[in-house]
């Protein structure tokens, strides 16, 4: 596999179809690059490929995961790199192609991530079990005396974040910030990255439209169906949040909806501003199909 093209951009921006004009162009599949559309049991909220869509191209990564397992940006990484390198099932394509907008899985395989220890299911269980009983303020005290220089500088509201470091200070005796090193590993193919986006306020219309459009297309019902797993780590995003508020009568449905909308919006700030650093990065406008076409084709030397 000699180049790896990336198409990525803030939520709602219009990834999906053009990926499938450049899988179709280029004539491969697409690995899918957003964390949440891997699991099964949630679809609309997570605005997966459709089943024409991936009837009209082959999708990697979407659906392959059940709401309890655990995955991470390490594990991506390495089941990537096994498609992406020899003897994996991709290796002897010229081109791969993959799209999503969750950037630190786009990152992991594009320039590395931190030898992480795996977080083995003892200490999983019982960070599970403290947040349950004490609350993420307790877990964020913590992490303040364990690990000071990591908590100046971790997302308090990002559960995930907060756990996670403090499994490994726990599993490992060491400080979560020690295993950061932030260094590019080389990979053996060439990374043409493409970014898409648009004016603010034509996005931001775009995700309230599309939060509407996940309301009527069952987000409510697809809630109700996995409530009952809430407090898994998957479920901890934009759109299940605020539906287990309105399924649990602390919030309207209108309220729910209003509040997805913003939260979707500030994550896609948190997106560009993410993305914005990343100077490989040529940036377009979704509606520039033919000028990205043309881009690819030119990197792609056909």
């Amino acid at each position: 596999m000699e180049t790896l093209f990336v198409v990525t951009g803030p939520t709602a921006v219009g990834k999906t179809e053009l990926t499938l004009r450049i899988a179709e162009l280029l004539g491969v599949p697409v690995v899918n690059a957003d964390s949440r559309q891997l699991y099964r049991e949630i679809p609309i909220g997570t605005a997966a490929p459709t089943a024409e869509q991936q009837e009209r191209v082959r999708h990697y990564f979407v659906g392959t995961l059940g709401l309890a397992d655990y995955y991470s940006a390490s594990k991506y990484e390495n089941d990537v790199l096994g498609l992406l390198t020899p003897p994996g099932e991709l290796s002897s394509m010229p081109y791969a192609l993959m799209s999503g907008g969750s950037m630190m899985y786009i990152d992991a395989v594009c320039d590395g991530i931190d030898d992480i220890p795996t977080v083995d299911d003892d200490t999983r269980s019982l960070l599970k079990h403290r947040l349950e009983e004490e609350g993420l303020e307790r877990l964020l005290e913590e992490l303040r005396l364990l690990d000071p220089e990591y908590y100046r500088i971790v997302d308090r509201k990002n559960t995930r974040r907060v756990v996670h470091a403090l499994e490994i200070c726990y599993m490992t005796g060491r400080t979560y910030t020690s295993f950061r090193t932030n260094k590019r590993r080389e990979r053996p193919f060439k990374i043409v990255k493409i970014g898409l986006n648009r004016e603010r306020e034509e996005l931001y219309l775009r995700i309230n439209k599309r939060v509407e459009k996940m309301v009527e297309d069952g987000l409510v019902e697809e809630a109700r169906s996995v409530h009952p797993m809430k407090g898994v780590n998957a479920l901890d995003t934009v759109g299940y949040r605020e539906m287990f508020d309105y399924l649990e009568g602390r919030c309207s449905l209108d309220e729910a909806v209003t509040r997805i909308q913003g939260n979707t919006r500030r994550y896609c700030r948190k997106q560009l501003t993410w993305l914005k650093r990343d100077e490989r990065i040529r940036w377009f406008h979704p509606d520039e199909e033919q000028e990205v076409l043309s881009y690819v084709t030119e990197k792609a030397g056909v």
